[in-house]
């Protein structure tokens, strides 16, 4: 016999994981399109580990301090490349990551391989998730906290629905 925390008794072997299979269920990995690591001199050397699945993006950093983040993709507002002269020689390049996430507005995703190609991706990707969710442009916006000051938008019509939207 098999003397479980709540004091019920089971027979050895049958333990009820009913919670576990719940959490599991909650916290399966998506499947992960793309993965790389920050690079020197070319290299994959760092412990910076950049990825995202269709929803998200990942980024997690360290060996013994160990920190995640995700960023909804939906979230990002703009992406760009970059490329200074000694990633071009390296063959590695910057994209950099505007989001509505309060945590991290500013995120660059640097010394990656192929830039160019992951900023498109990525940018395909975060369309897709925003037709999904319907998110639009104004409130994209709203949730980046672009107008602070709404004093000198009183009663205009940002989306020229006849209404107007900062009151």
């Amino acid at each position: 016999m098999l003397i479980v925390k709540s004091y019920c008794r089971l027979p050895e072997g049958s333990l009820n994981m009913g919670r576990i299979d719940r959490l599991t269920n909650l916290t399966e990995n998506e499947e992960i399109l793309w993965q790389d690591k920050k690079r020197y001199l070319g290299l994959p050397i760092s412990f910076t580990i950049y990825s995202f699945s269709n929803n998200k993006f990942y980024l997690k950093k360290g060996i013994f301090n160990v920190s995640s983040e995700e960023i909804l993709l939906y979230r990002i507002l703009d992406l760009t490349f970059k490329q200074t002269l000694w990633q071009k020689i390296f063959g590695v390049g910057s994209v950099i990551l505007t989001t509505a996430d309060k945590s991290t507005p500013v995120l660059e995703i640097r010394n990656i391989k192929t830039p160019d190609r992951v900023r498109k991706a990525l940018s395909t990707l975060v369309e897709m998730r925003r037709d999904e969710k319907r998110v639009t442009g104004k409130e994209m916006f709203g949730a980046a906290g672009m107008f602070h000051d709404h004093g000198d938008l009183e009663g205009v019509d940002l989306d020229g629905d006849g209404i107007a939207d900062v009151h």
